[in-house]
């Protein structure tokens, strides 16, 4: 049960407040406040009777950073004062539009000239799950997506990946390219050995058949990792 009052009394000390923020982002953009401020503004549209100010903060002490706040399971974030099912709910929303919009960054056009995109979805998608996924981006011969799947989830290190599948996926799809993508949750992006066994394995078996792997990234919350530009493909 959250500590917040919903006595109408209570509102005028911070309905000030949040005109004033609603302002600044409006008239100096998104740069112009901080991650408490951010969030405060989502808490706005789901707690309309108290200071969210708290609630926000209290988000940013538990989980670290505004991304963890917005990946952190529902379970979680319910754990936090001030924070029931909707306002969980709500912030969930709010990470799912942010991977949407990602990910439509890196459709309908060549992935190798927007790789920075591609970057930014995968660190969406995936940096901050809990568990480890495999994921594979399919494009066709002009390195346009045909699909994003994940492939596999695993456990807190390790999720198990049968290259012959992988393959056997891009040709069902008539792909011509691969990029994979998994996280670590250590949130260290290193390859590990056997990363690096695995995507080699999955080279070897897919060039004979006209299927290039462009890269393997590895995304987590410190940072991502290249195969490609670590020159282990």
């Amino acid at each position: 049960m959250s500590g917040f009052s919903d006595n109408p009394q209570d509102e005028p000390h911070f309905l000030g407040h949040r005109e004033r923020l609603k302002a600044r982002f409006r008239d100096k953009g998104a740069d112009s406040v901080a991650d408490y401020e951010l969030l405060e503004l989502i808490l706005f549209q789901v707690v309309p009777r108290r200071d969210t100010k708290p609630i926000a903060k209290a988000l940013l002490a538990r989980f670290g950073t505004f991304s963890d706040v917005l990946a952190a399971p529902e379970a979680r974030l319910t754990e936090v004062p001030g924070v029931g099912a909707s306002v969980a709910t709500h912030l969930k929303l709010v990470h799912a539009a942010a991977t949407r919009y990602a990910r439509g960054a890196v459709r309908q056009r060549p992935l190798l000239g927007s790789w920075s995109a591609v970057i930014d979805y995968c660190r969406a998608a995936m940096a901050y799950e809990e568990k480890e996924q495999f994921r594979i981006l399919f494009l066709d011969r002009k390195n346009v997506l045909i699909a994003d799947e994940v492939q596999q989830v695993g456990t807190v290190d390790h999720t198990p990946v049968y290259p012959r599948e992988v393959v056997k996926r891009a040709l069902e799809l008539s792909a011509t390219a691969i990029v994979l993508a998994h996280n670590h949750p250590s949130g260290d992006p290193t390859p590990s050995r056997a990363d690096i066994e695995m995507t080699k394995t999955i080279v070897e078996i897919a060039g004979p058949l006209g299927i290039a792997v462009h890269d393997h990234i590895i995304v987590g919350r410190q940072g991502h990792a290249s195969f490609r530009g670590l020159k282990l493909i």
